[in-house]
Parts: structure tokens; sequence; C-alpha cells
């Protein structure tokens, strides 16, 4: 994605200690309203079986729970940040801070799946315009070391919010109510709303075309796919509303290729994929965030419909698997400069691939301490070190005037990667829903296995070798 460039003709100017200070200011508010993002990408998982009592949710609904959220923040990332260069990136992102605010109200108020999955999309929307133009903002408000300390700051939140997500959900679910996942962000959006302008300068929008179209057709094809995905765990994969929506996916993503050749100002520029780093850093972000995302998904509901654990204490379980990823992601962002990225991706995902085994023998019975956790921990700890060296292989092996737009390209497919990941693992685990057993999880959790050793063996063909070159790009988070 592009940039704004500071309005120098219009912004107040200051000098000495004040501009510093708001500076950081406008960093951490900045941060804050990240971290809500990526907090209710896991947030929600924990709470699921409330959820579904309160309001009668199917497997279905559940599943588009999570996956909506994700669906059309990735879907609609690439947009949200053309619409930061048209509109101004501090506008944009008030804009998008103001609608995930009162979505996660929306949601919170919710008396049926209408409502509730209504409000994780419009909360998705919403992050899909605010993230974008807070990183458009963190750019061009730091410079030199200075930028690199935001940025470094800014990537942590990922680890960060995954592991709250898991620990905040479980707290206030068992304790004031699974509503409050939703209603802790309304206090917190209305006061980075009322406190931003002060601190973050408006910026001058740059002229842009919006490729609106493309931005349609490829969150449908999305939605078209995870509807597939979903449908087939009760119709069956042969089924014709699967064979439908499968169809519709593939001709709908078609129809977005033709699309974006087409268009003088294409959403998302198709030829980054002929571009090995790329291809290989959005091919490890898909994976490792569909493995990860799976794997708080299914561990949560196994818990609380097989084990019947509370949801605090699924919280309190996932907080050493958040730890482990968090581990994983220091280890392997030392190690790449060190080995280069092929061995770190393909040495992280034989780890989550050997990780997730003991999971595909789990019961009933027997110590969860002894069986889940150490597959979970071991397999987090692999996916961890896989998604920086997908961040590290799309962004430092390229040139630095391209690595805007695979920062984009990143980023997106981490949020899809996700909603894939839930949609198709909720489906292999649909008799474990259903029944409480635990047949359908350990199925789930032997797909992940499999997934994670085939992409073990992709990466080891398709990740360059070498050492990565950090360009001062972007970062996912």
């Amino acid at each position: 994605m592009t940039h704004s460039s500071p309005d120098t003709s219009h912004a107040p100017v200051h000098t000495g200690p004040s501009v510093d200070t708001r500076r950081w200011a406008a960093l951490a508010l900045i941060c804050v309203a990240q971290f809500m993002l990526i907090l209710d990408v896991t947030v929600v998982n924990v709470a699921l079986p409330d959820m579904a009592a309160d309001l009668s949710l199917s497997r279905e609904a559940l599943t588009w729970v999570v996956t909506s959220y994700t669906l059309c923040f990735g879907g609609l990332m690439l947009l949200g940040g053309r619409l930061a260069d048209v509109l101004g990136a501090r506008r944009t992102l008030l804009i998008g801070l103001a609608l995930f605010t009162a979505a996660s109200l929306a949601c919170g108020l919710a008396d049926g799946p209408t409502l509730l999955l209504g409000g994780r999309i419009a909360q998705g929307i919403g992050a899909a315009l605010l993230s974008p133009a807070a990183l458009s903002i963190v750019t061009t408000t730091f410079h030199g070391q200075e930028r690199n300390k935001a940025l470094g700051v800014w990537a942590a939140l990922g680890g960060t919010g995954a592991a709250a997500g898991v620990l905040v959900g479980g707290a206030l679910t068992g304790g004031p109510g699974w509503q409050w996942i939703f209603f802790v962000n309304v206090p917190v959006g209305l006061v980075v709303l009322a406190a931003l302008p002060a601190v973050v300068a408006a910026r001058a929008p740059q002229p842009s075309r919006l490729d609106v179209p493309g931005a349609l057709l490829v969150t449908t094809g999305t939605g078209a796919l995870i509807y597939g995905l979903v449908e087939a765990g009760n119709s069956g994969w042969v089924s014709l509303p699967t064979l439908l929506s499968l169809a519709g996916a593939v001709g709908i993503y078609g129809t977005f290729a033709v699309v974006e050749r087409a268009s003088r100002a294409p959403l998302m520029d198709l030829g980054m994929f002929t571009r090995r780093p790329v291809l290989a850093g959005a091919f490890l972000m898909l994976v490792a965030t569909a493995l990860l995302i799976s794997y708080f998904f299914l561990g949560s509901l196994y818990l609380q419909h097989v084990r019947d654990f509370s949801p605090l204490r699924t919280g309190l379980v996932f907080l050493p698997v958040a730890l482990a990823t968090g581990i994983g992601a220091h280890t392997g962002s030392r190690l790449v400069g060190v080995v280069g990225s092929r061995t770190v991706a393909v040495v992280g995902l034989a780890v989550a691939a050997a990780g997730t085994v003991p999971l595909t023998r789990l019961s009933d019975t027997g110590s969860v301490y002894a069986s889940l956790l150490p597959g979970l921990v071991a397999a987090s700890l692999g996916v961890g070190a896989v998604f920086v060296t997908a961040t590290t292989t799309a962004l430092a092996m390229i040139e630095h005037r391209e690595a805007g737009l695979a920062s984009g390209v990143v980023n997106t497919f981490h949020e899809v990667g996700g909603s894939i990941g839930v949609a198709v693992v909720s489906t292999v685990a649909a008799s474990g829903f259903r029944q409480g057993t635990v047949g359908g999880f350990t199925d789930a959790f032997t797909l992940c296995t499999v997934a994670a050793a085939v992409g073990a063996a992709l990466a080891l063909v398709l990740v360059p070798q070498g050492k990565p070159r950090m360009t001062g790009a972007p970062h996912v988070h």
C-alpha cells in the first residue's frame, strides 16, 4: 500500500520536546487501537460455547463468528490502504475506529445470530480501514532509527494480542459474561477517538483511484470459498451446495484476476506473485495463520465441549501456548539471519507437525496438561518462527520500492488464512461439535498435522535460499 506524505503547508510547526511527546503519544494511541483489532481475532474463541448456549448458535454460525471478522479484515485491507491515500490517513483511521467501536457495541447487545454476525462483519470492515491507515501514520511520523523502534513495537502487537485474546476472553466470559469481550472495546475506542486528533496531524490526501470492484470480488470469492468449506460439514463434500459454492469461488477469483489485469489502478498487483519471495511469504503466512487460529479454535471447543473446562480455566491453559508463539517468533527472528529463511521455515513447520501428532490421539479422559498442552506448545513454537520467516522472506528479499505492495499482500493472507483454517477444521470436527465427543477433534488435528508436514515439504522448494536483508519496510501485524 502507499502512504500519504505530510501536508507541511497546513500542519502546525512544533519544535523541541513537544514534537517527540506528540509522536510517541500518537504511537501509544495507535498501538492501543491496533491491539484491539488483533485481540478480536482470538478473543472470541474461548467464549464460543457460552455464545452458542445463549444465542442458540449452530456449528456453522459459530464458525462464521470467527471467520466473518477475519474475512472482511483481510479481504478489504488493501482497499483500506487506498482509502487512506484518498481521504487522508488520520480521517480513515478515525472512521475505521468509530465503526469498529460501534460494531463492538452491537455485538455485545446481540440477542441472536443476525446481529452478532452483522456486528462481526462491521468490526472487520472497521479493522480493514483502521489498520493500514494506522501503519501509514507510523511510517510517515517516524524516521531513521526511531522508525525501526516504532515498527518493532507495532510488530510485537501480533503475538501479544493473540496471547491477551485467550486470557481476556476467558476472564470476561467466566466473569461478567461473553458480551464483555465486545463491550470492553467501547470505552477504549471512545477514549482513543477523542485523544487521537490532538496528537496526530492531518495529512494531505493523495489523488488515487479506488478499485472497489476488485475489493468486492476478492472478499466475495473468499466468502464463497469459506461457505463451501463450512457447508461440507453438513451436506458432504460432493453435495450440490458445497460444489456450487466452491465452483463459484473459483469463478469469482478468476473474474478478480481479469479485473485486476485490466484496471489502471489495481487493488492487488498480481505480478507480485511472480516474485518468488512474495509468493513464498504469502504461502507461509497463510499456512502459519491457518494452523495457529485452528489450534485456538479446536483447543477451546475441545476443552469446554468434551472436558467441561470453564472459560477462565481454558484461557489459562492457552497462556503457555501464546507465550510459546512469541518465543518462537523471537527465536526465528534471530535464526533467519544466521541459517537463512528456508531452513527456519522448513524446521518451524516440521516442529509444528511433530507437535500436533500427540493431539491426534486425544481422549475424553486423562490429564489435559500431559496430552493437549505439550503438543500445542511445541506446535505453536514452530508456527511462531514461521510467522517471522514469512514476513522477512516477503519484505527483505525484494526491492525497497516494492516492499509496501508486498506488505499488503502478506497482511491479506494473514487474515484470510485464519478464515480458511477455521472453516476447514470446523467442517472436519463437525461430529465433535454435535455430539461432544473427541473423534471429530482428533480428525481435525490430524488434518493440521498433514497440513504442517506438506507445508514443510513445499517450503523446502518454494522459499528462496539465503539470508534476508532488511529494507525497513512496514511489517505485518
